[in-house]
């Protein structure tokens, strides 16, 4: 059972070796995409729910 774990995490190790990771550049521009693109939808949301519960009060 040991040799297993063990032989587990030399292989995950080993396979790590091969990824090919994305630069620094790439990383942070994708996170600040993320980042206004989430950002733009809890606008658009939040402007939504603003107006449906407007509407909902107008009605009662």
């Amino acid at each position: 059972m040991k040799e297993k774990i063990i032989n587990y995490f030399k292989e995950s190790i080993t396979e790590l070796k091969k990824v090919n990771w994305i630069s620094l550049k790439d990383t942070q521009q994708l996170t600040l995409n993320v980042i206004l693109f989430s950002l733009l939808f809890v606008i658009i949301y939040g402007i939504l729910d603003f107006l449906f519960s407007r509407i909902i009060l107008f009605l009662k």
